[in-house]
């Protein structure tokens, strides 16, 4: 739903910033400002200033600043539609309509809302009554106290076919088609009649921000049932993927508190609730979504992933970190917390007690001691292939954080964990970074075109095909193998290098077959002889039997103008030089694939843009192929740069 400006504004001036934000701070009045603790960070003098004239508040500590609606966004965890409809009634104002199909949808959906709320009395009443009884035992059973029923609303669905579908059609305003739209009852396409979706199971009614009833889950009391819960399907109220049981309910506890629980199910968050642990909530019968990890952060920076401690929990927990990787950001993560074998959050706070739950989570982990255990665990490293693989899957893992800055630190993290686990002799001090780098470069998918016209090129169908035979590949391939030639030159005249870039070199994909024989026999030397000196290390290769091929390396007229590769280059300027060639060659690969991608694209759909974005690769290609290294400071600590 889209606001315009005026009506923004129009709620900003008739809702003083200072009435909202008093709820949550303690103000005192200083000339035309307000003052009080900050909310959003631990401070003992105040620092943070509300200003109704110019309607805004800001913190000189940590610099939250915003408006009336940022500001209950951030403190209530209301997302912005459902914030602006909350001000809105405070300022008295009416929510706009929209087009004819926006109003039209907007009744639909009223309309459904009051639908559920009246299946889900029904349900109530029919957990007290007779019919229900066999429900009310099992609930009881369970442990729930008659309030705790209450407090969730939890019903009965009766085993008759179209009980539900009777009770409420005999009220008024309330048709078949709305059931089914509901998700209440069942049309077959091949059958007249519908019928009731839940029957035979104990009900639970699930909530939306505001505490209104949009779905239901089933939980079947016959054992031979073919699903021991069962869910509403997706309707205009319901979405599961972005919706948490108990939310409503958990909301204010989470936001005192500043931590909320995720369980896996509905009876885990109703025992915790009943044990005290308001701020319990549960993903709707599917894994954790990026939209509820987007959710729980609204009510809690680290939210305490409270999953079952069996193989399943297991899971569980792995396929939310898979989903939360990619959208960690600063002061935002997860944390866990480890059941013992057999157990859920129900079983445990029922047999152990409250305050034996409560020791459980603050044993709770961060994301990266569980990320480290997810890659360690079992994984054997007792040679230097298996240790060379688990880096390899560290990078890759790591990978998948996109925001940098948080990567970087994860990457410090398991570097000094690798370091631990290999000992210092067997890790690189950028192993990870410059795994990351080569494993995970994100480079842009082809764009496939939805024009129907084809766009005839000058280039033939046949011509594409053999692209490999142009001169932007094959001078690309005479220059992979001088940058093949470069690396080896630079290590023989500065053995000191593999002790830092041993991962790179180690790793470092050689087209050249006699190269590749020339690098690993260099690998093998350094890893026996722990002081390498560039007399010895020719020495030994030499012995070896490559003494020709140090020979023409360091006859190759090509490589004499690469002066940071040759002796009496300090120490910087060869690191410096060294990493622009890898990162050139990182970056030649990307284009290729690139550029192999729009090749067989162009063959299949030659059109206008494929072709554009083909010849652009082309020219990216030759020229990253012939870019020279540009660093600020490179050369000075020899004296052939310029310092500035």
């Amino acid at each position: 739903m889209g606001f315009t400006p005026d009506f923004l504004d129009e709620i900003r001036n008739r809702v003083p910033i200072s009435d909202v934000v008093g709820r949550k701070v303690k103000l005192i009045r200083k000339g035309r400002e307000n003052s009080g603790l900050c909310p959003f960070h631990n401070e003992k003098t105040p620092s943070f200033t509300v200003n109704d004239d110019k309607a805004f508040y800001h913190c000189f500590g940590c610099g939250a600043h915003g408006d009336v609606i940022r500001f209950m966004t951030e403190t209530e965890g209301l997302s912005f539609p459902e914030t602006v409809e909350r001000l809105a009634g405070m300022a008295g104002l009416q929510m706009p309509e929209y087009s004819p199909e926006q109003q039209a949808r907007s009744a639909i959906k009223k309309n459904l809302y009051d639908v559920m709320e009246v299946a889900a009395k029904w349900f109530e009443s029919q957990l007290q009554s007779q019919a229900g009884k066999v429900g009310l035992d099992y609930l009881l059973r369970r442990g729930l106290s008659r309030q705790t029923l209450s407090r969730f609303r939890l019903g009965f669905a009766p085993d008759g076919r179209t009980a539900l579908k009777e009770a409420l059609l005999a009220r008024e305003g309330i048709t078949e088609e709305m059931l089914i739209e509901g998700g209440l009852l069942i049309k077959p396409e091949d059958r007249p009649d519908s019928y009731d979706r839940f029957r035979g199971r104990v009900m639970f009614p699930i909530t939306d921000r505001q505490g209104r009833v949009v779905a239901f889950g089933g939980r079947a009391l016959d054992k031979n049932a073919k699903a021991k819960y069962l869910n509403s399907p997706e309707t205009p109220l319901f979405h599961k993927g972005r919706l948490l049981y108990n939310l409503s309910g958990a909301r204010k506890a989470a936001f005192d508190q500043g931590q909320v629980l995720v369980a896996e199910g509905y009876m885990d968050v109703i025992a915790l609730s009943q044990a005290g642990f308001e701020n319990a909530v549960a993903p709707l019968g599917t894994a954790v979504t990026e939209d509820q990890i987007r959710e729980l952060w609204r009510l809690a920076p680290e939210p305490l992933m409270c999953f079952d401690g069996d193989k399943a929990g297991y899971r569980a927990a792995e396929r939310v970190v898979d989903r939360a990787l990619p959208l960690l950001k600063a002061g935002h993560s997860l944390r866990f917390v480890h059941l013992p074998e057999g157990e859920d959050p129900d079983s445990y706070v029922g047999g152990h007690g409250a305050d034996a739950f409560r020791d459980l989570l603050a044993s709770g982990q961060p994301l990266a001691h569980f990320l480290w255990r997810m890659n360690t665990h079992g994984v054997a490293i007792e040679t230097p292939e298996q240790r060379a693989g688990l880096e390899k899957k560290l990078a890759q893992t790591l990978g998948e954080i996109s925001n940098e800055n948080i990567r970087t630190y994860y990457e410090k993290d398991f570097q000094k964990r690798l370091n631990g686990l290999f000992g210092e002799e067997f890790s690189s001090s950028h192993g990870l970074e410059e795994r990351i780098a080569r494993e995970n470069h994100p480079s842009p998918a082809p764009r496939r075109n939805d024009k129907k016209t084809a766009y005839t090129p000058s280039v033939t169908h046949q011509g594409v095909k053999n692209l490999k035979e142009t001169s932007v590949f094959k001078g690309g391939k005479n220059i992979s193998l001088k940058r093949e030639k470069l690396l080896i030159l630079t290590v023989l005249n500065h053995p000191w290098m593999l002790k830092k870039h041993h991962e790179e070199f180690a790793t470092y994909d050689f087209e050249s077959e006699e190269l590749d024989k020339l690098r690993r026999e260099i690998i093998g030397i350094s890893v026996r002889e722990s002081n390498l000196e560039r007399e010895s290390l020719n020495h030994h290769l030499k012995k070896n039997g490559f003494g020709r091929a140090i020979e023409v390396i360091f006859k190759q007229g090509e490589l004499k103008a690469e002066w940071f590769a040759w002796p009496g280059t300090a120490p910087e300027d060869v690191e410096q030089g060294w990493r622009h060639v890898i990162n050139r060659r990182r970056r030649v690969s990307d284009i290729e694939k690139d550029l192999d991608e729009a090749q067989k694209l162009l063959v299949e759909n030659m059109t206008e843009e494929v072709y554009a974005r083909f010849l652009a690769l082309s020219e990216e290609l030759e020229n990253a192929n012939g870019n020279e290294a540009s660093i600020e400071g490179y050369g000075v600590a020899s004296g052939r740069g310029k310092s500035s």
